[in-house]
């Protein structure tokens, strides 16, 4: 049975840079956990603390009761799968899975049947002989899989595992990786800076920033209720609004919004943000009469953008530009086209309120 992960208090400096500052987090037995954030927020270092490559410099890593910060990575029952796969050219699909075992000292029947379980486990019957170099990147993926899992490891980290190869690729082992984790039941830890994949894929979510936990939740939880302005913009896309609270509503250059909540907020100055697919066409995904009044607005059709399952339209708010989503079956219906008029709601309730602002990703 996987046992608990625990990270207490820990922070890693290199020199005076601070990479990870002071974070805490449980991690259950059988839960798939990522990591999200942009390059240089330290997820990568607090992998390999936990993976005991990298020190700490000050807190725990607890693993099953014990403090395991001094005990060395070979000496820990984790697998790893990094980014570049780091398989040994010299040998074979079957020697590269079996190499842990052997490591293990495990008996040769033994190691031929654990072998034997992984290939069949990772669809990799029939590319025993074959050698790294005669491989696919997503076939050389899953023999990285197999090597780390043959050992049988209580808990699981990859790091960025699925960075490198294309994106077709990348969705199929996405969905080989969540299988594999539901079927063996153990503790995955995972790294990326995708958020679609860390979307896809994890039951919690820690979004890092900086080398601290900005946030943890859901999938769910992180998409529809960001903390931050940074985590609405860096998790899926938003549309941003600078205003002033004024009578109660929301006023952005001519336009006075009227915004669910805002008696809460003290600041005149507010930040909105708006997921594009919450924004309605009227009479189209809404009926007008339904509408809070304040809230319709006239605008023009900039860019039209065919994303297959949605169409993005782009237009300007107060010179602003902003997007709204439509299901493809939805456009098709309404034959819009570039710089035509289209009549908008912004519902009270869809607005994300922030007291400050994070600068949009570049």
């Amino acid at each position: 049975m996987s046992k608990k992960l625990i990270i207490e208090d820990v922070s890693k400096h290199f020199g005076s840079l601070v990479a990870v500052n002071n974070v805490s987090l449980d991690i259950e037995p059988g839960e798939f956990l990522c990591f999200l954030g942009p390059s240089g927020c330290g997820k990568t270092t607090i992998l390999r603390m936990i993976t005991g490559f990298e020190q700490v410099t000050s807190g725990n890593i607890i693993y099953d009761g014990k403090i395991i910060n001094n005990i060395i990575p070979q000496k820990r029952e984790f697998g790893i799968v990094f980014q570049s796969y780091a398989l040994f050219p010299n040998m074979t699909v079957n020697q590269n899975i079996a190499f842990g075992l052997k490591m293990r000292k495990m008996p040769q029947k033994l190691i031929h049947e654990r072998v034997g379980e992984m290939l069949e486990l990772l669809g990799l019957i029939g590319w025993e002989g074959h050698y790294p170099s005669q491989l696919s990147g997503g076939q050389q993926q899953r023999v990285a899989l197999g090597r780390a899992l043959a050992i049988n490891p209580s808990v699981l980290l990859l790091d960025e595992p699925l960075s490198a190869l294309d994106a077709k690729i990348r969705v199929r082992l996405r969905t080989v990786i969540k299988k594999l984790q539901e079927e063996l039941g153990i503790t995955m830890i995972y790294v990326t800076h995708d958020q679609e994949e860390a979307l896809a894929l994890a039951d919690r979510v820690v979004i890092m920033r900086d080398g601290e936990f900005r946030q943890i939740g859901s999938p769910f939880e992180i998409y529809k209720k960001p903390r931050t302005s940074f985590i609405a913009e860096f998790v899926g896309t938003s549309n941003f609004i600078t205003g002033a609270k004024k009578n109660g509503k929301i006023k952005f250059g001519q336009l006075e919004f009227m915004v669910a909540d805002i008696t809460d907020v003290g600041e005149e100055t507010v930040y909105l943000a708006i997921r594009p697919e919450n924004i309605e066409i009227v009479d189209v995904t809404i009926s007008s009469e339904n509408c809070v009044p304040s809230n319709v607005v006239d605008v023009d059709a900039e860019v039209i953008n065919f994303l297959g399952a949605i169409v993005r339209i782009t237009f300007f708010l107060e010179g602003e530009e902003m997007f709204v989503d439509l299901p493809e079956k939805e456009f098709e219906k309404i034959n819009l086209k570039r710089k035509d008029k289209m009549t908008l709601y912004f519902p009270p309730d869809a607005f994300h309120i922030y007291t400050e602002l994070f600068r949009k990703l570049i």
